[in-house]
């Protein structure tokens, strides 16, 4: 089977591409410097605009699924998370306009249609909730609940009216020590000052990066797999509960908080990212037949951090 992945080099994609390949699939990443990475055996990178399907789109032409992870990092590039200036915001919203616009056009002109196209998406989605929230939840009116139910999400929309099954993944706070929030929350622990962010009531909808990709692997190969999918652990956990879990998985004390006002003075409107939180549940996942290797806060902490 063809499998092609935009932003195959990031985070997820990386490892999905090893996964599929080792399953024998021709996978295909797609890249604005295919010449720029050092890729396993199986997997091969074609170059891209990121905004069109100029050069890759016949690659499309009977492919197994595309699966499209593309888009500008809401937090930046580098390990300090970087500010919603204007200018970001607009590279935020276009990013994943533009990528999800390439696929369908790939798609359009694929005399022979791909099996899936798998959007990515995100749990902001959802508004602010304590309350268990699933997929039939009213969308959020703010800046990345926008950028998810205008942009993202609607990109690719069109491919379900060309016959083509599309799973929306909806992906939770990914921890991984490969890039994302994790990285940046632990370090105070190590430094033996951590503690929860701002009240540490917010929920945390966390999931195992494995787990991501064990469930993107899993809408390729599940027929029945279609619409918005929660792809979350089946335990959230509250912002304090989990620097209470990273403390003790680390061996350090928990109980230096970080108010709310220094995070806002520090990250502007990038702070509710941990500010905010939603307590989101994966049921439907689950209810499909996928199983979390990581189901539980500390056994993901401990396979990250030991």
């Amino acid at each position: 089977m063809r499998i092609i992945i935009t932003g195959g080099t990031g985070m997820i994609g990386s490892k999905l591409a090893v996964v599929m390949a080792k399953d024998g699939h021709e996978v295909i990443i797609l890249s604005r410097n295919p010449d720029g990475h050092i890729l396993p055996p199986g997997i091969r990178a074609e170059k891209w605009d990121t905004q069109t399907a100029d050069g890759w789109g016949h690659l499309a032409d009977g492919a197994g699924a595309i699966v499209n992870l593309a888009g500008e990092n809401v937090s930046g590039s580098g390990f300090i998370p970087s500010r919603w200036t204007p200018e970001r915001k607009k590279r935020i919203e276009e990013s994943r306009l533009n990528a999800g616009r390439a696929v369908t056009a790939a798609v359009q002109a694929a005399r022979h249609k791909p099996g899936v196209v798998i959007q990515a998406s995100g749990i902001d989605y959802y508004p602010n909730s304590s309350k268990l929230i699933d997929e039939t939840a009213s969308p959020s009116s703010s800046f990345l609940g926008k950028v998810v139910t205008q942009y993202w999400e609607p990109s690719t929309a069109e491919v379900e009216r060309m016959g083509v099954r599309r799973v929306v993944a909806r992906i939770g706070l990914v921890l991984s020590m490969d890039g994302g929030a994790l990285p940046i929350t632990v370090l105070p622990f190590r430094l033996f000052v951590g503690g929860p962010l701002g009240s540490g009531q917010q929920w945390w909808s966390w999931v195992h990066v494995d787990d991501v990709v064990a469930a993107l692997k899993f809408f390729v190969e599940n027929e029945n797999a279609q619409g918005a999918t929660n792809v979350t652990a089946p335990n959230p956990i509250t912002n304090k509960a989990l620097g209470n879990v990273i403390g003790r998985v680390l061996r350090r004390p928990s109980f230096f908080p970080v108010p709310a006002f220094a995070l806002k003075l520090a990250l502007g409107e990038l702070a509710a990212i941990v500010l905010e939180g939603r307590n989101v549940s994966s049921q439907k996942l689950q209810d499909s037949g996928f199983s979390f290797k990581y189901a539980n806060a500390e056994a993901a902490l401990r396979d990250l951090l030991i």
